[in-house]
């Protein structure tokens, strides 16, 4: 196949080009570098099999060439990436979403959108499933993130049903690896790049809110396997092992020896969900798909990347 995925020098977005070339296909990335960096691709320069375009999906966009699938990763996926960028996740969202499924469209492509449990919001179910509609607050500062991707889904699914699109949703849950951004404001780069600095990690509430966490291997697993099933509604993947923040920070300074401890601060951002767990029933039955990587092996590795992150900062 030739596939095109925005978002590609991006964290996710990255590791999907990775996967898709190590299968054999020809990947065209895409992405305008507001969030993504090009040190996530430098190791691909070259190869024959990849093409990076600079450039911004929410504007009209042209892919030369056939095109047999695409998948829409572009979008500021942090707390700190949205806030700063609100109008900008908003259009990717919506307009970038328009335009990527207008290629697909136009190239007879299948096409895979990558939306996220913050569609469920700050939920009242627990675990949740793809048919919980969720509990979001639209007018809040996570609602440009959340209602970005609710349309998104919404748009992606007009598309199937006037169109006769095929077309898939993920819904990611908490992923963590290798190529995330050191500042990135999410919980694993702050508290390992604490951690790793030898100050106390910084937990926001009482930490009693819960979390799950999916190596990245597995999340891209997940992917490729629902890009090449035959299931057009959302599906989970993520780690359905729970555990909360208090116990993720006391996990992450046994790891990485450190001796700091933890403070405790008000919360950043009204609206933060108090749980998020996955029930990936669907995943299992339709793709026989589950996470293999354990915590353990998948921090040790992403605690070696950020050892290096933190030297050169």
């Amino acid at each position: 196949m030739r596939v095109l995925i925005t978002g590609a020098a991006g964290f996710l977005g990255s590791h999907l080009c990775d996967r898709f070339l190590a299968e054999g296909h020809q990947v065209v990335g895409l992405d305008n570098l507001i969030t993504g960096s090009t040190r996530n691709l430098e190791h691909l320069a070259g190869n024959p099999d990849f093409l990076f375009l600079r450039h911004d999906i929410s504007n009209y966009t042209f892919v030369p060439g056939p095109v047999d699938a695409v998948l829409h990763f572009a979008s500021p996926a942090s707390p700190i990436d949205y806030l700063q960028y609100p109008i900008q996740t908003l259009k990717v969202g919506s307009l970038g979403t328009h335009n990527a499924l207008g290629v697909a469209k136009a190239k007879n492509a299948r096409f895979l959108l990558a939306s996220t449990s913050e569609v469920y919001g700050d939920p009242l179910v627990h675990p949740q499933r793809e048919d919980y509609p969720g509990n979001v607050d639209t007018i809040g500062p996570r609602g440009v993130y959340d209602e970005a991707k609710r349309f998104a889904e919404a748009l992606t699914m007009a598309y199937q049903r006037t169109h006769g699109m095929q077309t898939r949703i993920v819904r990611i849950f908490n992923t963590y690896g290798p190529r995330m951004r050191l500042d990135d404001g999410r919980v694993v780069p702050n508290f390992v790049s604490q951690a790793l600095r030898g100050q106390p990690l910084t937990v926001y509430g009482d930490g009693s809110q819960t979390r799950s966490f999916c190596y990245v291997s597995d999340l891209i697993d997940g992917i490729y396997r629902l890009l090449n099933s035959d299931f057009g509604e959302p599906v989970n993947i993520g780690n359905p092992k729970e555990m909360t923040i208090l116990e993720f920070a006391q996990h992450i300074n046994a790891l990485t020896n450190n001796p700091a401890g933890i403070v405790y601060e008000d919360a950043r951002i009204k609206g933060d969900p108090q749980t998020r767990q996955p029930d990936i029933s669907r995943a299992r039955a339709l793709l026989g798909w589950e996470p293999r990587v354990s915590l353990e092996k998948g921090l040790a590795a992403t605690i070696d990347y950020f050892q290096e992150r933190v030297k050169v900062s």
